[in-house]
């Protein structure tokens, strides 16, 4: 569970890589889904839409291991991170709250990733601090 302000949450429908940080710290977790296959394909004649239901264990998961964190970055190169967003919707609104933005990124080292997640929030609490 995250003992920091921010987090940012990259996410796919296999793996979700949490990384919760301050200005000099950062804490990395990881969280796999349990379903087994990447892919379903739909095919001919076949009722159904080819694609598997929404893994709530996994995103019960993620949702723990993002903790009390204040604000969360949610990122990931598919549709994973808002079908996450709509789960939390329903779900837990709580922390639906706290998402700051939802972005579209391929797959980015941990480096690069919390080098995203320090920019955006730079500029993030910026616009939300208090005038002086």
């Amino acid at each position: 569970m995250t003992t920091h302000y921010h987090a940012v949450v990259w996410m796919d429908h296999q793996h979700a890589r949490i990384l919760s940080f301050s200005a000099d710290a950062c804490e990395p977790t990881d969280v796999h889904t349990n379903l087994a296959g990447h892919h379903l394909q739909h095919k001919a004649n076949i009722h159904g839409s080819g694609h598997r239901s929404v893994d709530k264990d996994y995103f019960t998961r993620i949702v723990r291991s993002v903790g009390d964190a204040g604000a969360v970055l949610l990122c990931g190169p598919g549709t994973a991170k808002v079908e996450f967003k709509h789960y939390l919707d329903n779900e837990v609104p709580a922390l639906n709250e706290r998402i700051a933005a939802v972005e579209t990124v391929d797959h980015p080292s941990d480096g690069m990733l919390l080098a995203l997640g320090r920019k955006f929030f730079k500029a993030d609490d910026r616009m939300h601090s208090p005038a002086a």
